[in-house]
């Protein structure tokens, strides 16, 4: 039995642990945006150290390269001990190198599940999510959420998702249709910090995403120059946004990353928080930072307060 807390996904009626496994980081190298070759071997060692662990949610898409595949190969003798999401819209088997643009057909969101049935070894999955959050209309020229339906029916999937983002996220919300959430949320990127409480209070859960990877102002100086200019631009903004708070002066003893998970597991609405890493040891200290909870409530507070007196500023310059 798992240690590590535990909420209700919203309508879906699952309890899922507080801290969900993100298995991006399984896609390996990817040209001109970084990461790591992972071999199936590391795969396997981290996707089964996340089970050992007590984590009870794994969250992946055919857009993470090999990462289905891997998660099949690695853990599907163990399915009935975790969660499955992922995703759909995605452009199937892509030319390598390239990336197509994202399509909500009724006939792409079919391939699309069926693909990851067969890729992640499993006769069904519990969650599928629209991914890059398309918009309402978008999904409605499509008739996208009646194929998911119709593949609910036949007991593909059990529940129907978005992973969206502002402003798409307001309609999505306001279609009623959707079973849980996935949205970004970090204490370096609070734009969706009231959406967050609004889909749950409609009935979903709250899957929070990035909220330690789009906002931990940590990656050194000589990496960050390596990237892309639109990824080197996003750090450098949020590490600047963590210097002008003077959060280092708000930690009270914890690491960078303790602080960053726990300052996400505070909101009052996340049902879970999505962290994803090939690192035994990170995953390790990701655990235990998720068994201690919330931000005690003083340090939480001062925490915003910095933040929103920098934006504050920043509005008014």
């Amino acid at each position: 039995m798992s240690d590590l807390p535990t909420a209700v996904l919203g309508r879906t009626g699952e309890t899922v642990t507080n801290l969900a496994y993100g298995a991006m980081e399984l896609r390996g190298r990817v040209p001109g945006r970084g990461g790591r070759d992972v071999t199936p071997e590391a795969a396997s060692a981290i996707l089964n150290a996340v089970l050992d662990a007590g984590i009870n949610m794994i969250d992946t898409s055919p857009d993470y390269g090999p990462s289905e595949e891997l998660i099949g190969a690695s853990i599907a003798h163990r399915r009935s001990e975790y969660f499955l999401a992922s995703k759909c819209g995605c452009p199937i088997n892509p030319p390598a190198g390239e990336r197509p643009p994202h399509v909500f057909t009724r006939q792409n969101v079919r391939a699309g599940v069926e693909q990851s049935l067969r890729r992640l070894q499993t006769d069904h999955l519990d969650l599928v999510q629209f991914h890059i959050s398309p918009s309402r209309a978008e999904l409605e020229k499509n008739d996208s959420v009646a194929e998911l339906v119709e593949l609910q029916r036949e007991g593909k999937i059990r529940f129907i998702g978005m992973s969206g983002v502002l402003p798409n996220l307001t309609d999505h919300i306001a279609m009623g249709v959707f079973d849980a959430f996935q949205i970004p949320y970090s204490a370096l990127e609070r734009d969706h910090e009231g959406a967050i409480h609004d889909a749950v209070a409609a009935g979903a859960g709250a899957i929070i995403r990035g909220g330690v990877a789009r906002g931990l102002p940590v990656a050194p100086t000589e990496v960050i120059e390596r990237l892309p200019e639109q990824f080197r631009a996003t750090y450098v903004r949020r590490r600047d946004l963590w210097d002008e708070a003077g959060l280092d002066e708000v930690l009270d003893g914890l690491t960078r990353m303790q602080f960053m998970l726990r300052f996400t597991l505070s909101h009052p609405d996340m049902t879970t928080t999505i962290v994803g890493t090939a690192n035994p040891a990170h995953l390790a200290d990701n655990v235990a930072a998720a068994k201690q909870g919330p931000l005690p409530a003083d340090q939480l507070s001062e925490a915003k307060r910095r933040l929103s007196a920098v934006a504050e500023a920043q509005a008014a310059a």
